[in-house]
């Protein structure tokens, strides 16, 4: 190496499909249940029903390891196995209840197995047995300070501890072959459960001995290809153990009869034609089980915990080492495991973590089931032989054997997870990844948009979809605001900003006008989409928006603007408000003269007190009622304004002046029938007077919250006309909206 040259860095240790999947899962399957608790699953099951017990909890496995497969084939997969997969698919919230659940589930494994291994050696050596707790402490000590000096360690002692479990298997296959009998295969056929036992509580007792197919995923980031070495090693040992437990449950069947099965937990070692190696063997299983655990938890709590998702915990997703191991998240595994080791026992353990299990892989058959059948382009897995059935399968029978086994445990857990899913979505905590929640709703909206498009449009179905013109929103809060309680509940919000000049310019200055629109909808609180266009005028952009703006069938059908401040401005207005009607959209003209001032302070500064444009006037919803033309679009406007909580002490009255006494009759008779056919509760007033139109209503609404008249769109060279009318008509009432309405909707519908 040349003098001042950087020292080669070194790469942190890898491990291929054999030593960092297949024989971490093999080793945690073929453990403590097998050696321990199998005999017992085969006395009171019967040969036939603990075949089927581990055909049940084998096709379970199998396809959460389809589902396993497909996700980590699809994705570059890094530490944190189960949870980072379930998280980046499901989501935040899901993602952290599963970090949560299964890092428990792993280091209460660590307590299971560890307790297995005391049971066995109490067993070999009865002497030993009034010190199960001090050795239990011990062994959980030592498989501490293994896995604390590195995987590349354990994975090492892994390779010597399979040699061994293979030689127990061998010793046993001979000694059951040698005493084969008949008639005790023909007595175990048959269940012998002992009282409040039955084939759930035996699946339950069975279930965590197949748990260990996530050995190798908990290990992922430490694998060279995990998306390739995860598939196939983890089928791999599936089908391996799979095929020595439904051996092991005919053997066992023939060799002894169901009351030694029950009775004694090392029957497997009383079979073999070498008890030593037996005893050896469960000894190896358990500690191998307890160091994958060991070594899987800590990963899990790591991965989690450098997610953020609660800060409270980021101290543990610190690495050491080249490897960065998860030094700081293995002690509290140990920590959990000895106060398991304390308090717990193997038949209390084992249906708990069945549960935790349990959930997990539902969650993860419930990811690639959402995956597959929103067809997201992203989800290109290599792993071609999982479906959205198998996964959907999977979810249905993990979630199924659930309530079987035990419906109260089974409850608390998916509360459990119910609970920290809504903590974490109370917390509103953002996700810094892509995950499967906005592909499931781009899926529902797009085949909503799609049926939506086939429908035959019907009057009845209409709702408001309002482009407000509100600019940057803050210069005139009044706009957004109102157009918010138009449609809150019913109808699309559009808040639409036109920026003018040279086109080619112009880009940076719309991705801005867009994310400060897009912040002022959040900060407001407003169920509103922003839309910016670009223009060389303002008529130009103001087309381009209410043409293309929307898809489909949810494209704006009205169009919510400002009232001209001034006459200056009518003509422009009017020029907006004809090319508007051409495109047969609806106009709102709001005209609010106590914001006037407000909008000249808010040119200069860009803020206003927008808390005050919040507070809900006093009064009615005046509608001046002059034919159904305007008058069913205004009607139904207050009407919605109205069932805005804020509004409902608002009450909606429908106006009409008449000249004629005689005529009041037949007017009131007409708003009866109109209250009855539009099913609107409003109140009705016939004004009869001989004064001016103007004055009427300037003196009859001077008390309401909000005033709605009819205009028609000007004809051009009519706009001051059209504009000094209506400002006649509205005098110094200070909220109005003007409506000119494009049909569309009917009250009778």
């Amino acid at each position: 190496m040349a003098i001042g040259s950087p020292p080669e860095a070194k790469t942190p240790m890898k491990f291929g499909t054999f030593g960092g999947v297949f024989t971490p899962c093999t080793l945690t399957i073929l453990g403590v249940i097998m050696f321990l608790r199998f005999g017992q699953v085969v006395g009171q099951s019967g040969v036939i029903t603990a075949v089927l017990i581990v055909l049940a909890a084998k096709t379970i496995t199998t396809l959460t390891t389809l589902s396993l497969s497909a996700i980590a084939s699809n994705t570059r997969v890094k530490g944190g196995g189960a949870y980072y997969l379930i998280s980046r698919s499901l989501g935040v919230e899901f993602g952290g209840a599963i970090g949560v659940l299964f890092f428990a589930a792993q280091a209460i494994s660590v307590a299971m197995y560890i307790i297995g291994f005391s049971e066995a050696l109490a067993a070999t050596f009865p002497s030993l047995a009034d010190h199960a707790m001090a050795i239990s402490t011990l062994v959980n000590l030592v498989t501490f300070v293994c896995v604390y000096v590195g995987a590349g360690w354990t994975i090492k002692v892994q390779y010597f501890i399979l040699a061994i479990l293979a030689a127990a298997l061998a010793s046993f296959y001979v000694g059951a072959i040698a005493d084969f009998n008949p008639e005790y295969l023909q007595a175990n056929l048959k269940p012998s459960f002992l009282d409040g036992d039955n084939t759930f509580t035996m699946f339950a007792l069975f279930f965590p001995a197949v748990t260990g197919i996530m050995a190798g995923a908990n290990m992922s980031g430490d694998l060279a290809t995990p998306s390739k070495s995860i598939p196939t090693g983890t089928l791999a040992a599936v089908i391996f153990t799979g095929v020595i437990y439904l051996s092991q449950a005919v053997l066992l069947g023939c060799a002894r009869p169901a009351t030694e099965l029950i009775g004694n937990n090392m029957i497997i070692r009383d079979i073999a034609v070498w008890p030593v190696l037996i005893t050896a063997g469960v000894f190896a299983a358990t500690l191998s089980s307890a160091l994958g655990s060991m070594m899987g938890a800590p990963r899990i709590l790591q991965a989690f915990a450098r997610d953020e998702i609660f800060k409270s915990i980021k101290f543990f997703g610190a690495g050491s080492g080249l490897s960065n191991e998860p030094r700081r998240a293995t002690v509290l595994t140990f920590v959990i495991a000895q106060v398991c080791i304390v308090f717990g026992d193997l038949n209390a353990i084992a249906p708990i973590i069945t549960m935790f299990f349990m959930i997990t892989y539902g969650l993860l058959n419930l990811a690639t089931f959402y995956e597959s059948i929103t067809k997201n382009p992203s989800y290109r897995p290599t792993f071609r032989y999982s479906h959205w059935i198998t996964s959907l399968l999977g979810m249905i029978g993990c979630f199924g054997v659930m309530f079987l086994i035990n419906w109260l445990w089974a409850t608390i857990s998916l509360l459990f997870i119910a609970a920290i899913y809504w903590f974490i979505r109370s917390k509103e905590v953002e996700a810094r990844w892509g995950d499967l929640q906005s592909g499931m709703i781009f899926e529902r909206a797009r085949k909503a948009l799609l049926k939506l498009e086939d429908e035959v449009y019907h009057p009845k179905n209409w709702r408001p979809i309002v482009m407000a013109l509100s600019g940057t929103g803050w210069t005139r809060p009044h706009i957004p605001i109102y157009g918010h309680w138009l449609t809150s509940g019913h109808g699309i919000l559009t808040l639409a900003h036109v920026v003018t000049g040279d086109l080619e310019e112009l880009a940076d200055q719309r991705d801005r006008y867009e994310k400060s629109l897009r912040s002022f909808i959040i900060r407001e609180e407003l169920d509103a989409f922003p839309a910016v266009a670009c223009g060389q005028y303002l008529s130009d952009g103001i087309e381009s928006l209410v043409q293309c703006h929307g898809i489909g069938g949810l494209r704006p059908n009205t169009v919510l603007l400002g009232w001209p401040r001034d006459a200056s401005k009518a003509d422009s207005f009017g020029a907006t408000v004809r090319l508007i009607a051409r495109t047969k959209r609806s106009i709102l003209a709001a005209r609010f003269l106590s914001h006037r001032s407000d909008v000249e302070e808010a040119d200069k500064t860009d803020t206003t007190d927008i808390a005050e444009h919040w507070r809900v006037p006093r009064g009615t919803i005046d509608v001046w009622w002059r034919g159904m033309a305007n008058g069913e679009l205004m009607l139904l406007l207050a009407h919605l304004m109205h069932r805005n909580p804020d509004w409902r002490g608002n009450k909606v009255r429908v106006l009409r002046v008449i000249q004629n006494e005689q005529a009041k009759a037949e007017i009131d008779k007409h708003m009866d029938e109109l209250a009855a056919s539009a099913r609107i509760q409003f109140q009705s007033e016939v004004v009869v007077s001989d004064e001016p139109v103007a004055s009427v209503i300037q003196s009859t609404s001077r008390n309401a919250s909000l005033v709605l008249l009819g205009f028609q769109t000007p004809e051009e060279g009519q706009e001051i006309a059209m504009y000094e009318s209506l400002e006649a008509l509205a005098g110094d009432l200070p909220r109005i909206i003007m409506v000119d309405s494009a049909g569309g909707m009917t009250l009778e519908s």
